[in-house]
């Protein structure tokens, strides 16, 4: 059983990384400041002389083809921000503003695990407003093909995963749990972003993902893992795409209180299930910290030996 969070949080103190964007190349480096309750997760760059900053929220979002962008990275716009939001959601961060002095969030390892690592470093503190949640009140579903997704009524938050891929070194995976600050630490913050060696030499072709390496990516060529370590889990790229899941729903605005299901899922239709919820104003509501269970349980299945390279592209 995991305690209720019941108040607002951001971070005890402010704490900078570095690190290169995935597909510039270049250095990347960013501040995340403690900030006041209700302000939320607000990108704002340091590069110009601009002083406009970026709310992260799913009607902000202006791409999802190679990553989840925020308004227009060639002026103020931020990419690459959902693992940052995933280590954000995750661990239970309600409020912090997010300084970067380029257009591109840093790629790390690839996971959310230095994020998670810089959290712990200078630890969380409690603000003096209760915390709100966006509480799902009944099912929307997004289909594309034989792909879907669904946002369910849950008594917590759930995310439940499968990825489908035709080539024996990926396969059929599923992840399922409850996403707590423990089960996010321990089960899905090391998960790497993956994809194929082909894809990448296509990408670099067209001037994307120069930053891609086996030290932020697990590559896939002729069905091989390329990396020498192999994969952290049996089945990371399933991990890997719940990593993504939640850190996209994360720009809901506001913790959800919901089961996320979603089959051959992307950044695509995470953000699909935002817009087709918020469409329908008597599909959620807006609760201060109700009373609720969180089991915190991970439930495995359909593993398969994998892996894969570069920046994820669904």
């Amino acid at each position: 059983m995991t305690a209720y969070v019941d108040r607002q949080t951001t971070l005890a103190d402010q704490v900078t990384l570095t690190g290169i964007g995935v597909h510039s190349g270049k250095p990347a480096s960013i501040t995340l400041v403690p900030a006041e309750a209700c302000v939320g997760v607000v990108f704002s760059r340091t590069d110009g002389d601009s002083s406009k900053e970026i709310p992260a929220l799913w009607d902000k979002v202006s791409a999802t083809a190679l990553c989840t962008v925020l308004d227009d990275p060639s002026k103020d716009g931020i990419s690459t921000v959902e693992h940052l939001m995933a280590a954000l959601f995750g661990m239970g961060i309600d409020n912090v503003i997010v300084e970067i002095d380029g257009p591109e969030m840093p790629i790390m390892d690839g996971s959310s695990h230095a994020f998670v690592e810089a959290i712990e470093q200078v630890g969380i503190r409690k603000l003096d407003r209760g915390r709100r949640y966006l509480k799902v009140k009944k099912t929307v579903r997004v289909d594309n093909g034989s792909a879907w997704c669904e946002l369910h009524p849950y008594d917590g938050t759930k995310f439940d995963i499968t990825i489908d891929f035709d080539t024996p070194a990926i396969g059929n995976q599923k992840f399922v749990s409850d996403i707590t600050p423990d089960v996010f630490r321990n089960e899905l913050c090391r998960a790497r972003t993956f994809g194929y060696v082909k894809d990448v030499e296509q990408l670099w072709k067209m001037g994307f993902a120069l930053g891609s390496s086996l030290e932020n990516s697990v590559a896939i060529s002729d069905d091989k893992v390329l990396n020498p370590e192999g994969t952290r889990w049996p089945d990371e790229f399933a991990r890997h795409k719940a990593l993504d899941a939640v850190g996209d729903l994360a720009l809901a605005g506001l913790p959800i209180l919901g089961l996320y299901r979603s089959f051959k899922g992307g950044h695509k239709m995470n953000h699909s299930i935002l817009v087709r919820l918020f469409e329908d104003p008597s599909a959620f509501e807006i609760v201060e910290s109700p009373a609720f269970r969180q089991v915190g349980q991970v439930d495995k299945g359909g593993l398969a030996a994998a892996a894969a390279f570069g920046p994820d592209v669904s």
